[in-house]
């Protein structure tokens, strides 16, 4: 299943710990609905096919592409603090991924856990304040750098051994972060993600009791 004996793994956030990878959704979609259906269309579709990419880059995208505005640092640092009042209360009260907390709490003393997530770094740190699971993480690490840099900066700080690395994802940038560092990776599978994924052979969980019982075999 795995290439060795994990003893390291690197989670992301949204899809992965908490479902509310919808919440996110709709409100990208929301901010852009004054510009008029086919533009909030296209904010959807990109945010679902570009999962685990940091708002950043996608107000910066949409914006050039979509309205031909290149954002001031000012106009984009606004953007994410309107996403975020938007979002947070939003992401602290969806349901979780079944079985991922009791996974959290029950694993930290067999594994060694990071999150490595597209959310800001400073938002995803409250949030995790707000679940009470931040003190089972020994790190946790998000936008503006991206996924390939945190798997990079944790694999050398820590000198992890990637065969015993694996980083469970929902998003193909999570997948191609876990590639570049040579680790493991499971897909935390959902009807969102079924497109992307189609074709690529990797183990695959829909709930943490099916991934507890893969790592277990």
């Amino acid at each position: 299943m795995f290439r060795g004996l994990i003893k390291n793994i690197f989670f992301d956030f949204d899809g992965v710990i908490l479902d509310s990878v919808d919440c996110k959704t709709k409100a990208f979609r929301s901010m852009y609905e004054k510009y008029g259906n086919k533009i909030a269309d296209e904010v959807e579709a990109y945010h679902i096919a570009h999962g685990g990419v940091s708002r950043f880059e996608k107000f910066k995208f949409w914006h050039k592409e979509y309205l031909g505005i290149n954002l001031s640092d000012k106009e984009l640092s606004e953007l994410s603090y309107e996403f975020s009042s938007r979002v947070v209360d939003k992401v602290v009260a969806s349901k979780e991924i079944e079985g991922s907390i009791d996974f959290i709490k029950q694993s930290s003393n067999q594994y060694k856990c990071w999150i490595i997530t597209g959310t800001p770094t400073i938002e995803m740190k409250q949030i995790a304040q707000k679940l009470n699971i931040a003190r089972y993480f020994l790190g946790i690490h998000g936008s503006p750098e991206k996924k390939k840099h945190w798997v990079d900066f944790l694999l050398n700080k820590h000198q992890l051994i990637p065969n015993e690395t694996l980083f469970l994802g929902d998003a193909t940038t999570d997948y191609e972060a876990a590639l570049s560092g040579n680790l493991n990776f499971a897909l935390r599978q959902a009807g969102y993600n079924k497109p992307f994924f189609e074709n690529i052979d990797i183990p695959r969980f829909k709930t943490f009791y099916e991934l507890n019982a893969m790592l277990n075999e």
